[in-house]
């Protein structure tokens, strides 16, 4: 009787935590394990989305991707705006954050004002940035806005064809993305910066370390795991932009030069109703994320174990 009292109390405790759970849990195999098994399944069939049902082809889609060069131009493409929104986005973040966490006035505002891009939504900046960079001429005069100022401010030969052109398509996309969220590692940085004690700062000032030094040896060390964060979550959400692409470029986003993996999944499913090929590739582009992640994991257990 004593040993099974307590054993009775302990199944109590478990299933009480099981019922706790049980909604997550349910939630999490409806939206995403039944989701992915049906993925993964279609991604070995041909099928149009319609009739006829899908027909079984093995693996035949995974290895039409493998030789894909639009699909893995598209995987480039991404890569580059990755680049960009990790190094020009975070460091301006960073930047911004290291400038709000002083006593410096109107702070509280400009906190606001760094913020607002990434609540707005990312079709309307995306229409508004083509109106910005657009190349086109009504009555003599650039309708573009960058356009016309450089044409009125005495700089016409800078004019230019901001989003046909295949060498500067990119970059303002790139540049685009990363205005658009810089505010969110914006917010985190400057969180992580007001959980630093500040007597370190204090001490190390008394001990005669310029402002270089004390960067380097106690605000960075002392970021690293936001920063590891920031990074994460900078690729994961830079690989996977579409919007604002489709939003600048609209069908142009499926040039060579301006297609990226997920507008290159729509086209599949869409455009060329070829659902179990739009599959596969979404199950390589999500491996190639959980694969990214993972790596960013592994940095970031070693600097917090440094």
């Amino acid at each position: 009787m004593t040993d099974s009292f307590p054993k009775k109390l302990v199944f109590k405790d478990s299933l009480k935590n099981f019922l706790f759970a049980f909604p997550a849990i349910a939630i999490f195999c409806i939206f995403y394990i039944v989701p992915f098994i049906e993925v993964f399944r279609l991604s070995l069939m041909e099928w149009n989305g319609t009739f006829p049902p899908p027909e079984f082809i093995g693996a035949d889609n995974f290895i039409e991707q493998a030789q894909d060069k639009l699909w893995w131009g598209s995987m480039v493409n991404a890569g580059f705006i990755t680049i960009i929104a990790l190094t020009f986005q975070n460091i301006l973040a960073f930047a911004l954050a290291l400038a709000c966490d002083r006593e410096i006035k109107a702070r509280r505002f400009y906190r606001v004002v760094f913020f607002i891009p990434p609540v707005l939504s990312e079709i309307v900046v995306g229409i508004i940035w083509q109106w910005i960079l657009y190349s086109g001429m009504q009555g003599g005069e650039h309708i573009g806005l960058l356009n016309y100022l450089l044409a009125k401010t005495g700089l016409p030969h800078l004019v230019h064809n901001w989003l046909s052109d295949p060498k500067t398509a990119l970059a303002c996309i790139s540049i685009v993305h990363c205005w658009k969220g810089f505010g969110w590692g914006f917010v985190l940085f400057l969180a992580g910066l007001q959980t630093i004690d500040k007597q370190l700062y204090e001490a190390a000032k008394v001990d005669g370390a310029g402002g270089w030094n004390v960067f380097r040896h106690i605000t960075v060390p002392m970021m690293a795991p936001i920063i590891v964060v920031v990074m994460i979550l900078t690729v994961l959400g830079s690989m996977q932009i579409f919007i604002v692409m489709i939003a600048m470029v609209g069908q142009g986003g499926l040039a060579d030069y301006t297609s990226v993996p997920v507008l290159q999944i729509l086209f599949s499913m869409n455009g060329a109703k070829r659902f179990g090929y739009a599959c596969s590739q979404s199950i390589i582009f999500g491996l190639i994320l959980i694969c990214v992640s993972a790596f960013f994991k592994i940095i970031s257990n070693r600097v917090k174990q440094a």
